[in-house]
């Protein structure tokens, strides 16, 4: 054991020990026994111990007498469990008593290690060399984990970096081919958060609108035409109401777009999370609730939240705002026509929610339309 102990010990002098002990001939004794491989500190009641062990720097281990005046041992080690900022010190229990249940009391309290008078020499030094070491590891875990946390959230806001910027440019795709379409993104966007928030509370979305996937889909809604890319200009930007022969081709889009993300993923061999209600999204935010939307009629619950979300955030926006081939509506009268859609062509109770946030959407889309839509 004496090579062991040795080999503790030969650490540098920095762990500090702090003795509370209404015994200045054991306090002493102790200062002995360990100054030379700690720092020694000596209290000699609870009271001052208490305010001696949240000095810097902060004791490695605390050596605790059970019986002193005013504030038992058992006190100060509650008193010390209380305080976060020193739970977790070792203490040490120093005691002439030597009955197994003041043993036990003293470990149910949360003593690291229990110590009888007379003191023995190589038991104090073997004992506190052990749990002084335990305490190095300790730290010298919290310190690599604290490390390895910093280095993982590093990588997390590089990858939600490198993620916002892959929406970004692809949704900037989409805007290239339309001037309006950065202010109908970030309009759009604000409409879909909003809804969520709303009814991130309410029974049938709870589930899903956790706070992480609201920021998902809130993230993920700018991607929501990216397949307009692929619609000749000709159909894209066309003055005017489209032909029965051209519709087919604009209502490709939302395929079109959730297979380019599906591409992406393919491309790299693995699913991207942070793709998973952009691809809800561009598909299914023309679907109805009647199953008389598109590109795969699914009715009611089959049409995923997310998208459910963007439909009733994309036609409002579409009516309130001038397009190439119509003039803004009033706020009133698209309300009106969004109203009617209610069970047929939104889910009644998004649109509800719709209804419950009207002023706000009318907020955003007069900030964000500079001065396009029209007012009642």
């Amino acid at each position: 054991m004496a090579s062991w102990l040795n080999d503790l010990e030969a650490r540098p002098m920095t762990s500090r020990v702090l003795v509370i002990d209404d015994d200045e001939s054991v306090c002493e004794s102790l200062r002995r026994l360990l100054s030379a491989h700690y720092v020694v500190s000596t209290e000699s009641s609870g009271l001052d111990g208490l305010v001696a062990a949240q000095s810097a720097p902060r004791p490695s281990l605390i050596l605790l007498d059970v019986r002193m005046p005013g504030m038992s041992g058992y006190e100060v080690l509650e008193a010390l469990k209380r305080r976060p900022e020193l739970a977790s010190i070792p203490v040490v229990f120093i005691t002439g008593m030597g009955a197994i249940e003041d043993e036990e009391k003293g470990l149910a309290l949360g003593a690291a290690d229990y110590i009888t008078k007379p003191l023995q020499p190589n038991v104090v030094r073997a004992r506190v060399a052990t749990q002084v070491e335990l305490a190095r590891g300790r730290n010298r875990l919290e310190r690599e984990n604290a490390i390895l946390e910093a280095k993982v959230q590093a990588r997390v806001l590089d990858n939600e970096i490198t993620q916002a910027a892959t929406i970004a440019a692809l949704a900037g795709l989409a805007e290239a081919r339309d001037g309006d379409t950065g202010r109908h993104i970030a309009r759009t966007q604000a409409y879909v958060r909003l809804l969520a928030e709303h009814l991130k509370s309410h029974p049938r979305f709870g589930h899903e609108l956790t706070p992480v996937n609201i920021e998902s889909i809130v993230k993920s809604a700018p991607l929501h035409d990216i397949g307009k890319v692929g619609v000749p200009d000709q159909i894209l930007l066309k003055p005017g109401p489209l032909s029965g022969a051209q519709w087919p081709t604009m209502q490709r889009h939302a395929a079109m777009g959730a297979e380019a993300l599906e591409g992406a993923e393919r491309q790299v061999n693995r699913r991207l999370p942070f793709l998973h209600y952009a691809k809800q999204i561009a598909r299914w935010h023309h679907e109805r609730w009647d199953g008389q939307g598109y590109p795969d009629a699914l009715a009611g619950e089959q049409i995923p939240i997310a998208a459910r979300l963007m439909a009733v955030a994309d036609v409002f926006d579409a009516l309130v705002n001038a397009r190439c081939y119509k003039p803004a509506m009033t706020f009133e009268t698209a309300k009106a026509i969004m109203l009617e859609g209610r069970g047929t062509q939104f889910d009644p109770d998004v649109l509800d929610a719709f209804l419950a946030q009207f002023d706000a959407f009318k907020g955003i889309a007069e900030v964000q339309s500079n001065g396009v839509t029209t007012e009642a």
